[in-house]
């Protein structure tokens, strides 16, 4: 039996923040189908906790994460319908942190390669530490990103850069990755966690239906035209302001104090 200390995945709330810690640090905390499982069994606890207003993913050890396992890609390889689970898998957990209703930061650390950047492009926030790195590997092994990267680097960075990325398989200094909108913040390595933690912290007193609704406003309305998305956040912002939390919040700007959101 696996204890607490040695899962792959570790979880813990504080604060109205759900901790979702990466655990294989001898492994450069390398995305096994275990790995998926425990991340998508976080999310989904989290989710249903009404305590818990914001998501924060780490890692432990020096380095956020490296990529794919790939002593699990190689033993799937030898049946294609295994290979085809393990690759669905990851694109369903990596698909269910863009679409969860809770905002997902990331916390990155040391490297964060092939899809362990792909991991961090599904997550909506980003904090990085100054030492981080960032890249899409693939290309030095013969290999195609298998977990969302052709798709969100395009929209994130645009297609050239990509492309270049994708094609040269060059590893992105934080300054670069923070010009290209691939990182929101930048902060000292030792300050990392209790950067991200403080900024999710604060996320977590705020209007978690609003949040919520604006983070699906953003995902789906790059899916559609400029009109569909303004039609979208019509009819959203309408529901929102009949919100008891709506209430509360103009009360407590009225009132100049802060807002006790539920």
């Amino acid at each position: 039996m696996t204890s607490a200390a040695e899962a792959p995945v570790q979880t813990e709330m504080r604060d109205g923040v759900g901790i979702v810690a990466l655990n294989r640090p001898d492994k450069f905390n390398c995305l096994s189908s275990v790995v998926m499982a425990g991340l998508d069994e976080a999310l989904a606890m989290f989710e249903g906790d009404r305590k818990v207003r914001a998501v924060l993913l780490l890692a432990r050890g020096k380095h956020f994460c490296t990529g794919a396992d790939l002593d699990e890609v190689l033993d799937a390889r030898r049946e294609r319908g295994r290979l085809e689970a393990f690759i669905t898998g990851g694109h369903r957990v990596l698909r269910r942190l863009e679409v969860s209703p809770l905002p997902i930061v990331a916390a990155v650390n040391g490297l964060c390669l092939a899809g362990g950047l792909e991991l961090m492009m599904a997550c909506d926030v980003v904090f990085a530490g100054q030492s981080a790195q960032m890249g899409c590997q693939h290309a030095r092994y013969g290999l195609v990103p298998g977990w969302g990267g052709t798709q969100r680097l395009a929209r994130i960075v645009g297609s050239r850069r990509a492309l270049d990325l994708m094609f040269s398989g060059r590893w992105l200094k934080v300054d670069e990755a923070l010009a290209w909108g691939l990182v929101n913040h930048i902060v000292d390595d030792s300050a990392l966690a209790g950067k991200a933690e403080a900024y999710c912290a604060d996320l977590a007193k705020k209007n978690p239906g609003g949040l919520a609704a604006m983070k699906q406003l953003c995902r789906n309305g790059l899916d559609g035209s400029l009109q569909e998305g303004l039609d979208m956040e019509r009819s959203a912002v309408v529901d929102a302001l009949m919100d008891e939390n709506v209430s509360e919040g103009l009360a407590a700007f009225r009132e100049r104090r802060e807002p006790l959101f539920r």
